[in-house]
């Protein structure tokens, strides 16, 4: 659809962006020890993994729950937050794992201290973000305005998943 295919760069310039507040307002890495090859595998997954499997799940949510009324924005955050989020949240951890070169071991291990710690703090953000993401916003432009939203959430993923 018009409109969707400029969602991976704006996911992988905002994943990358999270990954630089991150290393530099959490972190306090400095410049110098800023980590730019983080920060490129970052965009990477945003920009090859974030934008594309997003976009297509706004895509395939709009099928499976047509129209915009606020009972079709809470059906579509129900499944979005029920059934997409702990699937998209445990493939983006083991991603980054293998980005950062752990061994499966090492990325299995990584997963099972991360995943609830994630899940559950998604579960505090991301339900009135979408139901209002679900209601407002057309569907060429959801990607971009979570995306947007996603800058503080970035942050906390890139800072969560390369914590080793």
């Amino acid at each position: 659809p018009a409109g969707w295919a400029g969602g991976q760069p704006v996911a992988g310039a905002l994943m990358g962006a999270g990954d630089v507040i991150a290393q530099q307002l959490v972190e306090r890495r400095g410049l110098h020890g800023h980590h730019s090859q983080r920060t490129l595998k970052m965009t990477a997954i945003g920009f090859c993994f974030v934008g594309p499997v997003v976009g297509g799940w706004y895509r395939i949510l709009d099928r499976l729950i047509p129209g915009a009324t606020k009972a079709v924005a809470v059906k579509k955050m129900m499944l979005d937050q029920g059934a997409f989020a702990p699937c998209f949240l445990g493939c983006f951890l083991a991603i980054t794992g293998v980005m950062n070169g752990l061994s499966v071991e090492q990325n299995w291990a990584k997963i099972q201290q991360d995943y609830v710690d994630a899940l559950l703090t998604n579960y505090c953000i991301w339900p009135p973000v979408q139901i209002a993401n679900f209601y407002f916003v057309p569907l060429v432009h959801r990607l971009a305005v979570v995306q947007c939203v996603a800058i503080v959430w970035n942050c906390y993923l890139s800072w969560k998943a390369n914590r080793l």
